[in-house]
């Protein structure tokens, strides 16, 4: 993908963000003396993980990457960075240890993850960065106690257009001005998401014109779920649906519900909702295996098959769809109270009964419901 060929090797073709820079580089050259970790804070695509690589490229160091939502809990972070971080580099200047999304591990579900962060920060002999979207979460807030800030700030539009420039050239590829000065208007200062429009439009021609730039939606930081749906049903680019989808306000189990219940409103054709149903059931099945083994990774495999539901059309439907919320949240949604009750109710019965809560709604509640009649 281009956001990776086109992704900056050294410091001089990095965009922008002159303070952050210094900042860091100040950090960086007292770093022995206070072993302090950084926390570099920002929007998303303003070059956060792509700064820390390209600054190791240019001191030739060893660069480990750590992505926190794939590594959420305490054992996990444990394993795999315990001993890394008292480790020397054997071929290259040093290392530089990078923890991309840290607020991927911060919440209740993460089985102390941040407390074993701040367990391994004090035995390394390796400068520790992380990156974080916003540095004032208060879950973060011990953190952001032993780090040194730096803020990542959004990027001008200027910048944005030259880099798009540069990338339009190296491709060989013709383009209208107007094109340009759109896709930077519309990403809002994220560069990353400015590349991956794009590509979305751009690969594969010779030439662009305004007339591409309709199989994008104005991105908003969070996107509507209605947006969301008109791109995953309306264009034929797997990575439009996929971008649609990661921009959503909507979590990837959310939008499931949202593909399934309008699937057959916008397809006609039966072969083309068998196909769609199809993706959608194998995106099911990574789904639940995602919440068996707790394996993030998976997540990736999974808005894949779901994006894939773009391509089961052979023409775009050019009608309108009114898209519907799906039933099953509807219900979810109306038995919230009465499934919390049930929830105490079982909790309390399985430290009588000495059994667990899903063994007691199994087996014996159907027998209780009755008796209770």
């Amino acid at each position: 993908m281009w956001i990776r060929k086109y992704s900056p090797r050294s410091l001089k073709e990095f965009v922008n963000q002159k303070q952050g820079v210094e900042k860091f580089l100040k950090w960086y050259a007292t770093w022995k003396k206070h072993r302090k970790p950084c926390l570099i804070y920002g929007p998303p695509g303003t070059g956060k993980t792509c700064f820390v690589y390209a600054f190791a490229f240019d001191k030739n160091l060893d660069i480990v990457e750590l992505n926190a939502s794939d590594f959420r809990d305490a054992g996990a972070l444990k394993r795999i960075l315990g001993t890394a971080v008292t480790q020397t580099s054997l071929f290259k200047k040093g290392k530089i240890f990078l923890i991309d999304e840290v607020d991927g591990i911060s919440g209740k579900e993460d089985r102390g993850g941040i407390a074993e962060i701040l367990k391994i920060v004090p035995e390394t002999k390796n400068p520790i960065v992380f990156t974080a979207n916003d540095a004032w979460d208060p879950k973060l807030r011990s953190l952001r106690e032993i780090c040194e800030l730096i803020e990542f700030k959004k990027l001008g539009i200027r910048d944005i257009e030259k880099r798009l420039r540069e990338i339009l050239s190296k491709e060989g590829i013709e383009y209208d001005e107007n094109v340009i000065k759109q896709i930077a208007s519309r990403n809002e200062g994220d560069l990353r998401g400015a590349i991956n429009d794009l590509e979305i439009i751009a690969r594969g021609k010779r030439k662009i014109s305004e007339s591409d730039l309709v199989v994008l939606s104005y991105r908003e930081r969070e996107q509507n779920i209605f947006e969301t749906m008109k791109i995953v049903f309306k264009t034929k680019s797997l990575r439009g649906a996929r971008f649609a989808m990661l921009s959503s306000e909507r979590e990837p189990e959310e939008l499931m519900w949202w593909i399934e219940n309008n699937i057959f409103r916008e397809y006609k054709k039966p072969e083309e909702i068998a196909k769609a149903y199809e993706l959608l059931a194998r995106a099911d099945i990574f789904r639940r295996r995602i919440a068996l083994r707790q394996n993030w990774r998976l997540m990736m495999y999974m808005l894949d098959l779901m994006a894939g539901i773009a391509m089961c059309k052979k023409d775009v439907y050019r009608k309108f769809t009114k898209y519907q919320y799906p039933e099953r949240l509807k219900i979810l949604s109306i038995t919230k109270q009465e499934r919390a009750e049930e929830k105490e109710k079982l909790k309390e019965l399985a430290e009588k009964l000495h059994c667990s809560t899903r063994k007691i709604k199994t087996e014996f509640l159907p027998y209780l419901k009755e008796l209770l009649k």
